[in-house]
């Protein structure tokens, strides 16, 4: 919990911590009136992953570019400008008079939420740089939090009543905040990299956290999807359970990010991602032994284990030699929302071809996967 005592007490990491959860705020706000969205418009339920599928491709468009927007801007001010940026674009969608523009409004949306995070993980790694002080997990654990506080402004709904003038509310209250926060990080600008000629030397190190960043993330999408219906199906969890393996992971999945960067300082960040392999493994193992009370356990303790790989391998990748900071921190990211957009579907494919549980075991062999790669990334020292 130090990383947590440091952020709660120093405005400087308080600041960027901030972004992490306004960002999930923003996006959370907008989720919780999707469906209200779709009777609003009339549309039926492919349309609207039509729609949404806009918001991907929104922040699918902006990762090639940006990275080379935080370097022209500087990583504080790209911060602040994603955090401008966000706070108009979450307006446009619950504004949205008719379907065409819910979709252009989702895509620009998607674009403000990839350069946000881009350039907001790229900041604090440069601010881990420079002050020696682990903060990444933490600040992911802030980025949790955003949803967990968006989950008690749903209890506002039936009073507001208005979902524009709810997001008008959360945008105000988080940008006032936010405004108040940008001093501690505007200026501050990604250090200087001693660039490296492409090569596989230098890209190799970040294929393999993309591979490790696709599958946790992918996993994560996974069980936020796909828990509920197993618990209900396959372990024949009661009506009132069926959640309780999504509660399970969200729960650890934040403290986990909470502890992880002591942890991270005193064993490495390779050593933390593959313990958190090993745990997500015994999770899978237990999600795998079809008894109800396993099963939610087991997906607590795939949370803990994923709950410290994404955060490191954005600390990793914005530390590869040779590469920009901006620039690994884009490649991570891209790689894994591609998990975690694709990894669901390719779930339900392979549940509806066969069934859930060979679905899980796949899962359960990509964590064995993520355990080997880390012994590659301990061999080259990275």
């Amino acid at each position: 919990m130090k990383s947590l005592r440091l952020i709660l007490s120093n405005p400087r990491y308080f600041a960027p911590a901030w972004v992490f959860t306004s960002l999930n705020i923003w996006f959370g706000t907008w989720a919780i009136y999707i469906p209200l969205v779709k009777d609003k418009l009339g549309i039926n339920k492919a349309d609207l992953g039509i729609a949404l599928f806009c918001l991907s491709l929104g922040v699918f468009t902006i990762f090639p570019v940006a990275s080379k927007i935080v370097n022209r801007l500087g990583v504080g001010k790209a911060t602040w400008t994603g955090v401008c940026c966000n706070s108009v674009a979450a307006l446009l969608p619950l504004m949205a008079p008719n379907y065409y523009s819910l979709m252009a409004s989702l895509f620009l949306m998607g674009a403000c939420n990839g350069l946000t995070d881009i350039a907001m993980n790229t900041l604090v790694t440069e601010i881990e740089k420079e002050d020696k002080q682990n903060f990444m997990s933490a600040a992911h654990g802030f980025f949790s939090l955003g949803g967990i506080l968006v989950g008690f402004s749903s209890f506002l709904i039936p009073i507001i009543g208005n979902p524009p003038l709810h997001m008008a509310i959360v945008v105000v209250l988080v940008l006032i905040l936010n405004l108040m926060l940008r001093k501690h990080y505007y200026h501050i600008v990604a250090a200087p990299v001693e660039k490296e000629p492409f090569s596989f030397k230098v890209f190799k190190p970040l294929l393999l956290l993309g591979i490790i960043g696709f599958v946790s993330m992918g996993s994560e999408g996974a069980i936020i999807d796909w828990s509920g219906l197993y618990l209900k199906e396959v372990a024949l969890a009661p009506e009132v359970l069926i959640g309780s393996g999504f509660l399970a992971f969200s729960t650890t999945m934040t403290l986990g990010r909470f502890l992880g960067d002591g942890i991270s300082a005193k064993i490495g960040s390779i050593k933390i991602v593959a313990f958190g392999a090993l745990i997500a493994i015994l999770g899978y193992a237990m999600v795998l032994s079809q008894h109800t009370v396993l099963a939610i356990a087991g997906f607590a303790f795939c949370g803990l284990g994923f709950s410290v790989m994404v955060p490191e391998l954005f600390r990793i990748g914005g530390n590869v030699k040779g590469v920009d900071s901006s620039q690994g921190v884009a490649f991570i990211a891209g790689t894994g929302y591609s998990g975690f957009l694709l990894g669901p579907v390719i779930l339900g494919f392979l549940a509806e071809r066969a069934s859930l549980i060979y679905s899980f075991v796949l899962l359960l062999s990509c964590a064995i996967l993520v355990f080997g790669i880390t012994f590659f990334l301990r061999r080259k020292g990275r």
